[in-house]
């Protein structure tokens, strides 16, 4: 009986730590977030771009148009932080640049969590189909919680 639960226990404890050091996935799972993002209901060039996956980044950037102008702008990339392990950084403009580990990565959402951050403190893009993306930013801001979502549609990467 010693002998079964000592196997038991072993075999736990090793995919315990197997999941532990896999992370939640690699930037190949991300590829469905490549492509051109242009946002639902706002002023033409307003969206999100992503770049395909390759040397250990994905490269993107954002864009809010109102009025005729450009009013804010994000450059972003997801990259290996380490073997197994995902980070989000963001380089929001009039802002210092944050970074985000990744939580939870499946083949249609991923979601990127750092708890000393102002606000956010999440960071989730979940696809929905081959045409839609909702990028959703998540946290506390002066005491109460509070979530932003960004409703996105597949667009063509022209003008």
């Amino acid at each position: 009986m010693r002998a079964v639960m000592r196997a038991l226990i072993a075999g736990v404890l090793t995919c315990a730590i197997g999941a532990a050091q896999a992370g939640p996935g690699t930037l190949a799972q991300l590829g469905w977030l490549q492509g051109c993002w242009r946002a639902a209901g706002a002023e033409a060039g307003s969206g999100e771009h992503w770049m395909a996956p390759a040397g250990g980044t994905m490269l993107g950037m954002s864009r809010t148009v109102k009025g005729g102008k450009t009013v804010a702008h994000e450059f972003l990339q997801i990259r290996d932080s380490e073997p197994g392990k995902l980070a989000f950084i963001a380089m929001p403009s009039g802002q210092p640049t944050a970074s985000f580990a990744a939580l939870e990565l499946s083949g249609n959402h991923v979601v990127f969590e750092n708890r000393a951050h102002d606000f956010p403190q999440r960071v989730i893009y979940r696809r929905d189909g081959d045409a839609n993306l909702t990028a959703r930013i998540e946290g506390t801001l002066n005491g109460t919680p509070k979530a932003i979502d960004f409703p996105m549609q597949r667009s063509g990467c022209g003008p």
